[in-house]
């Protein structure tokens, strides 16, 4: 059954954990077995954990998870807490008779989203990565949730998202995201999105492109005009079952960028880390690789955008936000 989210990629999973109070949140992605990832990051402010062993030159080919977390800097322990957490299931990079779990991490900043952040000595983030771990399943909610818990864009409240599509040749793409952009996901001051030409079964909204165009549609909004500066970062994951290697999966998180820039206006921006992991489980051989990767990488873009998409129109309201839901500000 597809789910239209990442884990339509078979032997993925992903757990999310979160505080409402604390306004942030955590979020795994997990392989039923160790899976090759590579990196690209475009934007100008990006914070990571272990994310230089995804270089193709690098020796690890492998890894045991993916980390996306709030809280900035302090996100980065939500890593530690998930290589504990897989360390105590045994997983690992096997180095004689040691492992060592790998678990790159990537962090946004969601410190000025109207939560507690009052935490004292100890962030509690490492523990949320525990508890993400222990949450990993084939399902699980988009929106207010995990990653995206506080997360929010220039005009509205961000959030967790997902969607997946189908290759011709049977081979699956499934992207994962928490939408923390400087810039907007909507049009102007309408409910369209500016993902609306890849939205498949009206998954957000089903609104199309407005028309007209409004005159000011194209009218840059971001942060600056109100959120604080620096309270951004896109953070995704796109995943496939197409066996790539770890320099195929490097250009396969390039061309997925694109998905960013055709979702969100301004992206890639000073002000924001914008981040994608690429991952294969390596299911599935190539049987034409030239024209499969250039295929693969132009759905990629098309499901990320959707991904940022559904994430933002699935955020629910919670007290003491910054930014309206979409729900909130055109469902009324």
């Amino acid at each position: 059954m597809r789910r239209n989210l990442i884990t339509d990629v078979p032997g993925l999973k992903v757990g999310n954990a979160d505080n409402p109070r604390l306004k942030s949140g955590v979020t795994v992605l997990l392989g039923d077995a160790p899976f090759t990832a590579s990196v690209a990051i475009h934007g100008g402010a990006p914070g990571t954990r272990e994310v230089a062993l995804l270089d193709p030159q690098f020796t690890v080919n492998e890894v045991d998870a993916l980390v996306l977390s709030g809280g900035s800097a302090f996100g980065l322990d939500a890593g530690a807490g998930v290589q504990a957490e897989l360390a105590a299931m045994g997983r690992g990079f096997a180095i004689g008779s040691a492992r060592v779990p790998i678990a790159p991490t990537a962090i946004l900043f969601d410190l000025l989203n109207g939560g507690d952040k009052d935490w004292g000595e100890a962030t509690p983030y490492r523990d949320l990565g525990r508890q993400a771990v222990k949450a990993a399943a084939p399902g699980f909610e988009l929106g207010t949730s995990g990653a995206g818990a506080g997360a929010t864009t220039a005009t509205l409240k961000g959030g967790l998202g997902s969607a997946s599509a189908r290759l011709d040749s049977g081979a699956t793409i499934g992207a994962l995201v928490a939408v923390n952009a400087l810039g907007s996901a909507t049009i102007g001051d309408t409910p369209h999105f500016w993902a609306a030409p890849f939205e498949q079964d009206g998954e957000f909204g089903g609104l199309g492109w407005p028309a007209p165009f409004p005159q000011d549609g194209a009218r840059l909004r971001t942060k600056l005009d109100g959120l604080n500066e620096g309270a951004n970062t896109t953070i995704a994951v796109i995943a496939t079952d197409l066996d790539l290697t770890k320099a195929e999966l490097k250009r396969l998180a390039v061309m997925t960028h694109d998905g960013f820039a055709r979702a969100l206006w301004p992206a890639h921006t000073a002000l924001d880390g914008d981040l994608v992991f690429a991952l294969s489980t390596g299911q599935r051989k190539p049987r034409d690789p030239l024209a499969e990767t250039v295929e693969l990488g132009a759905v990629a873009a098309a499901v990320m955008s959707r991904a940022i998409a559904r994430g933002v129109h699935a955020a629910s309201a919670a007290p003491g936000d910054v930014a309206p839901t979409w729900h909130d500000r055109f469902s009324a």
